[in-house]
C-alpha cells in the first residue's frame, strides 16, 4: 500500500508524536508498504530525505521553540502526491497539515485515518488570558476534526473513552505506541561511555539520579518534582534531578530551583539528539514524571523498557500499564512524591523487583505489533472502501 503521513510534528524534534511517526514509518516499510512523510520544514532537517516532503513553515507563535506551522502549500505538490497514488491518508496532528491531509483525502477521495495524540484542554495556558478558546471550544474543534476522519486511533483506553464522550462518531480504535526496545537495552551502554555522559550531566557517581525526559513546558508539570527536592534532599541528600530536554519553561524552573535553593541537586541537560535518548534513561536510579496531560505516556513505557523504576503521578492515561508496588509507583497528591521516590532510592531490592515487572509489562508494546495493528485498520478501511 501507499500510505502518506501528515505531521506537523516530525525529526528532528523530539516528542511523543515524532516518536509514533518514526516508529510507524519503519515498521510499515519493513512490512513491504511505501510510506511518505508530509510535515513542515526545518532548519535543522537534513537536506535529503527520502519519500519526506517538508512544506515551507515559521515558528508557531505560541511555542516558537518545539512548534512549526506550514504557511504555504506548494501547487505542484497536489500534483505530486496524485501521482503517489496514495491508498490511505494518516494524519498525526490537528493543525496545518492535519487540514492540508484532510484537504487531500477529499480532493482525491482517499480514506483517511487519524491518530489523537493530544489533550489540548491541557494546553489552553498557551493562549494569551485563554480568551479566544476554552475547555468546551478545545472539545469542539478535536470533535470536529476526529468526525472529519474515516478511522480514529486512540493511544490509550482512557484517551478513546475521552474521544466518544466528547461526541467523536467515527469508528475508533485503541493501538498504543509500539516501543523499539533494542535501543533501551542496558548492554548498549558501556561502563566507560556512562561515566563520559555522567560527567557531562554533572552528575557524580554517588549521586542518586532522578530523570525526567521530554519536552520543558508547562504541561509536562515538572516544577511539581523540583518543588519536592528540599524534602527528598533531607531523605536522600545524594538525590539530583537530572531534566532532559529543552522548552519552553526551561527559564521559569531554573529560578524556581534557585528560589527554592536546590539549584545545586537540579540538573539541566538541555535539547539532546534521540539516538542518544535512550543513555540518558540509563543515567537514572528512577524516572519520574508528573505530568497528567499525556494520551498515552510514551516516556513511561521507554523507562520500563529501559529497565529503570517508574514513579508518575495518577493520571487517565495509565490505562493499567503501571501498577502501584507492581510495575512502577504512583503518587496522587504532589506532596506524595518525595516519599514515594526517596523509597525508591534506597530500597534497591524493591526498585530492582518494580523495574523487571516493569520490563515484562510493557513487551505488548512491541513495535512490530504497533504496526501490525496499524496495517489491519489500513486494509480494513481499503475493503470497506471498495465495497462502497
Amino acid at each position: 500500500m501507499n500510505i502518506g503521513l501528515f505531521t506537523d510534528m516530525y525529526y528532528p524534534r523530539i516528542s511523543g508524536v515524532v516518536t509514533s511517526a518514526q516508529i510507524l514509518e519503519k515498521q510499515l516499510t519493513q512490512l513491504g508498504h511505501k510510506v511518505y512523510i508530509f510535515t513542515t520544514s526545518d532548519p535543522q532537517a537534513h537536506r535529503f530525505e527520502p519519500r519526506t516532503y517538508r512544506l515551507p513553515s515559521v515558528p508557531l507563535f505560541l511555542a516558537k521553540d518545539t512548534h512549526r506551522m506550514a504557511v504555504y502549500y506548494p501547487p505542484k505538490l497536489f500534483f505530486k502526491i496524485r501521482r503517489l497514488k496514495l491508498d490511505v491518508v494518516h494524519t498525526y496532528t490537528e493543525f496545518s497539515l492535519g487540514f492540508y491531509g484532510k484537504l487531500i483525502s477529499q480532493l482525491f477521495h482517499i480514506p483517511m485515518v487519524h491518530t489523537y495524540h493530544t489533550m489540548y484542554e491541557d494546553y489552553l495556558h498557551y493562549i494569551p488570558g485563554g480568551q479566544f478558546i476554552g475547555k468546551k471550544g478545545a472539545q469542539y474543534l478535536s470533535r470536529l476534526f476526529c468526525n472529519g476522519a474515516d478511522f480514529v486511533i486512540a493511544p490509550s483506553a482512557a484517551t478513546h473513552e475521552y474521544l466518544r464522550g466528547i461526541g467523536v462518531s467515527r469508528p475508533i480504535r485503541t493501538i498504543p505506541t509500539g516501543i523499539d526496545f533494542a535501543p533501551f537495552d542496558p548492554v548498549n551502554f558501556s561502563a566507560r561511555e556512562m561515566a563520559k555522559a555522567r560527567a557531562e550531566a554533572g552528575l557524580a557517581p554517588s549521586d542518586k539520579v532522578v530523570v525526567v525526559i521530554g519536552r520543558v513546558a508547562r504541561e509536562k508539570s515538572i516544577h511539581v518534582l523540583i518543588a519536592m527536592m528540599p524534602k527528598l534532599l533531607l531523605r536522600v541528600p545524594a538525590a539530583k534531578l537530572l531534566i532532559v530536554g529543552d522548552g519552553p519553561a526551561r527559564a521559569e524552573l531554573e529560578q524556581q530551583a534557585v528560589a527554592l535553593g536546590v539549584s545545586h541537586a537540579v540538573r539541566f541537560a538541555g535539547f539532546k539528539p534521540w539516538a542518544e535518548i535512550a543513555k540518558y534513561y540509563q543515567l537514572g536510579h528512577v524516572f519520574a514524571t508528573a505530568s497528567t496531560s499525556e494520551t498515552q505516556g510514551l516516556t513511561y513505557a521507554e523507562a520500563m523498557a529501559a529497565r529503570i523504576p517508574v514513579v508518575i503521578k495518577k493520571a487517565p492515561a495509565l490505562g493499567g500499564l503501571v501498577k502501584h508496588m507492581e510495575t512502577g509507583f504512583i503518587f496522587e497528591h504532589d506532596d506524595e512524591a518525595a516519599d514515594i521516590i526517596a523509597r525508591v532510592l534506597t530500597d534497591t531490592a524493591l526498585a530492582r523487583r518494580a523495574a523487571l515487572n516493569a520490563y515484562a509489562a510493557v513487551q505488548p508494546l512491541s513495535a512490530e505489533v504497533f504496526g501490525l495493528e496499524l496495517e489491519a485498520v489500513y486494509k480494513e478501511i481499503a475493503i470497506r472502501e471498495g465495497t462502497k
